[in-house]
């Protein structure tokens, strides 16, 4: 049990230190390179199903009659999307920019949708889970169509026109942010015992996520170590992902603060689904561009065990005075 604990409590550094030592030994492990296409395929297949089934078990959980929209949700919808699409227009107007690498690292920390774990977070700090599962739905729509809209104008495929390529991006993003909300509404309609039981072990999401946020860090790694990018702008790529962190962490705590619902408001715009948006950057953005989303797991973790530790705290002083 301690050690199941143990792990459960640093699954971050375990899993990112896995993806690290795993990619390493893999490489140097002269007769397993015939395999390396067939890995390399195999991870883009289950990487995709990974994130649909964390999902797809995390809104398994969430009773429809559950979800409250509130005036915060569309203030911080404005946000990732305004600044994802003005940074877009800034990459499309000047294509030759010399920091685009950086400005897509951006574009990826801001409209990455919120995670899944958020909700879990929030309510340890005492917010309003229903208002945050509420905007996580909301903002995988959001990033489900910006993302095939502004992606083709910042990258266009020279083979593709805009429309060919809206739809492969669609094809690719959407199943993975709304078809899960979706498939678990249907199976709550037609096989409500089925869904109860998913329900039950919404836990495993966490696991399956530890899974999939060590191969997103084995690819970010093989980017890396491929990439032509040099050391320093890949550190610009941290101190990028840190600034966005620290200013949606602050905004969104900013504006719940007006609606009385900072705990929630701050989680929902800070805490994002990195696994998802490592994915994003190797497969539609320049590759080395997912060292960003790497980092921001760090940064928006960093600031979740601060926070957590101030209301442990914070109860145990309560505690104390009580007695």
């Amino acid at each position: 049990m301690n050690i199941l604990r143990f792990c459960k409590n640093w699954t971050l550094p375990i899993a990112m230190a896995m993806g690290v030592i795993l990619y390493f030994v893999y490489v140097n492990i002269p007769f397993l390179a015939p395999t390396k296409p067939f890995v390399a395929h195999a991870i883009d297949i289950v990487q995709p199903v990974l994130i649909f089934l964390m999902l797809f078990l995390t809104f398994c959980k969430i009773n429809v009659h559950d979800l409250k929209l509130c005036a915060w949700h569309w203030r911080l919808l404005l946000i990732q999307g305004a600044s994802f699409l003005l940074l877009g227009l800034l990459l499309v107007i000047f294509p030759d920019f010399s920091d685009r690498i950086l400005v897509e690292g951006a574009m990826i920390c801001l409209i990455c949708p919120t995670a899944t774990a958020a909700a879990v977070v929030t309510r340890k700090l005492g917010g309003d889970a229903a208002h945050l599962t509420t905007y996580t739905i909301l903002v995988n729509l959001l990033a489900a169509i910006l993302v095939p809209l502004v992606l083709p104008l910042v990258h266009p495929h020279p083979e593709l026109n805009f429309g060919s390529s809206f739809a492969l991006i669609l094809g690719k993003v959407f199943p993975l942010l709304l078809c899960p909300f979706l498939a678990a509404i249907l199976l709550r309609a037609l096989l409500p015992k089925v869904h109860a039981k998913l329900g039950q072990y919404h836990e495993l999401s966490f696991y399956l996520w530890a899974v999939a946020l060590t191969l997103a860090i084995g690819v970010t790694v093989k980017s890396i170590v491929h990439s032509d990018v040099s050391f320093w702008y890949q550190a610009g790529l941290g101190g990028v992902s840190l600034v966005c962190c620290a200013l949606q962490f602050y905004f969104g705590k900013k504006i719940g603060r007006r609606y009385d619902d900072s705990i929630s408001s701050g989680q929902a715009l800070g805490q994002k689904n990195t696994v998802f948006a490592i994915w994003m950057g190797y497969t539609f953005f320049t590759p080395v561009t997912a060292v960003a989303a790497g980092f921001y797991s760090v940064w928006h973790n960093v600031v979740n065990s601060y926070q957590l530790y101030l209301q442990r705290k914070s109860e145990g002083e309560s505690d104390a005075l009580k007695n």
